[in-house]
């Protein structure tokens, strides 16, 4: 099992492996993804299922909304990154269409992230 700091309980995700760490179902823990930004993530496990040898893993199999872009500034930029796109007069708005381009927060596609997880996962499939 990782190394844990007793008092925050942070281990270093490149070397954990998810089963050492969430071992039943009912289990729920805390992700943070970008210590600057503090992404938190509440997870459950809801269910151990044993894997389909046809399917590729890991994959999405639900979700909604886009992925905020990388270094908007968290949740509170994020906010106001919707709010400065949303308006063609707010003074940051050109700005950032220069930065990331148009950005729709509500596009979703399952077959999109599956096709970006099986790239880092399996780059040579």
């Amino acid at each position: 099992m990782p190394d844990l700091d007793d008092e925050r309980k942070i281990m270093d995700v490149k070397r954990a492996r998810i089963h050492h760490v969430v071992q039943r179902v009912g289990t729920e823990f805390e992700y943070v993804y970008d210590f600057g930004d503090d992404w938190e993530h509440d997870l459950l496990l809801e269910a151990i299922l044993q894997p389909d040898p046809n399917i590729p893993y890991p994959r999405c199999i639900a979700g909604e909304r886009n992925c905020p872009p990388e270094d908007v500034g968290g949740s509170g930029g994020y906010e106001n990154y919707l709010v400065a796109l949303a308006d063609p007069e707010d003074e940051e708005h050109e700005d950032l269409l220069a930065w990331r381009g148009p950005f729709d927060p509500e596009a979703f596609s399952l077959a999109a992230i599956n096709q970006q997880l099986q790239k880092k996962f399996h780059p040579f499939a």
